[in-house]
């Protein structure tokens, strides 16, 4: 690689504005995960009865957990728009829209009526505001990576964008901690709360996000004349290649996720090894665990490159799947809390680390926010059905079901690693040490 690609990453040393645009793209994926992963807990919690109620508890929890995967079925058409207009038009006006309609959509949840009060209209409603907040999401992710990714220092991506990632694991903490509070509040003001005060946090971030500079690596594409006319279409013909591989990636990632954490909440209160406290509490720990976790895991492919990181902890995963469910079957509330724990910070996180400054490297600047975004939200669709696939998947052969589902997840994204290029390797390092001690650096990045 040489230091002419090595541009297309940004200033070497970064804008003085990287750390202040990190933590306000981190913000908004805080927002954004509180608002989106609020309802899969919900939905393995509550949903089921509120919206369907005429059916039993594995039904109920089925059609709850169909619902979820709606809102992952629309990430990609979100993730199309998003990234098109994030090559067209920037970064930053993507970065506020989405997060604007993901907050009336998420405040418009807890205003929903239920079965009992207005029949099939409520399930309906349901899957309309479920729609919405996937098209947000989609375009969510890549705008807020890409901004971080592209005003950060050469040397520190991972780093930087690993407190983007970072903000996924708070979103998750402030969801299930909202959602462990309002417990008491009784079954219809415990859903709802959690849902109503995110209009707080989303006020929060819009000023924020209001204030971050828009990324120098679009301004320069933009400069030079050479915004694509249209970057979906010319990223599939140019790129195809590597958006598969990113799906491949991602769904280790994401598909994991949905079968260790929320498929898991309902396993546990379903099956009578821990109440939803229990649940919720291993759950808030395991978040506090992955924000850090999810930071350091960034930084480390810093040091050693995006993809070692990535093949041994999808390695790690594709034998963890059979001891996951082992060891939260014996019922003991550490061990539960720990498994959760193990697949989350490790499982998870360091995928998600290392996608932060990966995803972004393996398109060109001119199609960047397309090609990442595609490849990071195809693979939702897969994570969005996988609680459906993996509840009937227990049904017809118990634990070992969702087991095996876990450790093929992994595989794929193992194999996905295998065949992707290194983007970060000790020649790209190299390279960098090198322009960076030629190169005043005049800002404090």
């Amino acid at each position: 690689m040489s230091n002419e690609a090595l541009t297309m990453r940004g200033p070497v040393h970064g804008t003085k504005e990287a750390k202040r645009v990190a933590v306000g793209s981190g913000v908004g994926a805080v927002i954004e995960t509180y608002d989106f992963i609020g309802f899969g807990t919900a939905a393995a919690l509550y949903f089921g009865t509120a919206f369907f109620p005429g059916a039993d508890p594995v039904t109920g929890t089925l059609a709850s957990f169909a619902t979820l995967g709606v809102g992952f079925a629309a990430r990609p058409l979100g993730g199309i728009i998003g990234g098109h207009l994030g090559d067209k038009l920037g970064r930053k006006p993507v970065l506020v829209a989405s997060l604007i309609l993901m907050g009336l959509a998420t405040f418009a949840i807890g205003l929903l009526p239920t079965y009992q009060q207005v029949g099939l209209l409520a399930p309906a409603l349901l899957v309309l505001v479920r729609i919405i907040q996937g098209l947000a999401f989609g375009a969510e992710w890549g705008g807020a990576i890409l901004m971080s990714y592209e005003h950060a220092p050469w040397r520190k991506k991972g780093q930087f964008t690993g407190i983007v990632q970072a903000g996924f694991p708070v979103g998750l903490l402030l969801a299930n901690l909202v959602f462990l509070s309002s417990v008491g509040l009784g079954s219809e003001w415990a859903w709802r709360v959690p849902f109503l005060a995110s209009i707080v946090l989303v006020a929060v971030g819009l000023i924020i996000r209001s204030k971050v500079p828009e990324s120098p690596v679009f301004e320069d594409v933009k400069a030079k004349g050479d915004i694509v006319k249209s970057p979906i279409v010319e990223v599939i013909k140019t790129d195809w290649r590597n958006i598969v591989r990113g799906i491949g990636l991602r769904i280790a990632e994401t598909a994991g996720y949905a079968v260790s954490v929320t498929y898991m909440i309902s396993y546990l209160h379903t099956n009578n090894l821990a109440d939803k406290t229990e649940t919720l509490a291993a759950l808030c720990i395991a978040a506090g665990i992955g924000i850090f976790a999810t930071y350091f895991w960034g930084k480390l492919t810093d040091r050693v490159g995006r993809r070692p990181v990535y093949i041994w902890s999808t390695a790690f995963a594709v034998v963890f799947g059979i001891p996951m469910f082992m060891l939260v079957n014996t019922g003991l509330f550490l061990l539960i809390i720990a498994t959760i724990v193990i697949a989350y910070a490790v499982c998870q996180n360091s995928l998600a680390g290392a996608q932060g400054a990966w995803f972004p490297e393996l398109f060109q600047a001119k199609t960047r926010s397309s090609g990442a975004s595609l490849s990071y939200q195809i693979s939702a669709m897969v994570s969005g059905f996988t609680p459906f696939i993996t509840t009937l998947l227990f049904v017809s052969m118990g634990w070992m079901g969702p087991a095996l589902l876990f450790s093929i997840y992994a595989a794929i994204g193992l194999w996905a690693a295998l065949i992707t290029r290194e983007t970060w390797g000790k020649r790209e390092r190299a390279l960098a040490e090198e322009a960076a001690s030629k190169t005043p650096q005049t800002v404090n990045a």
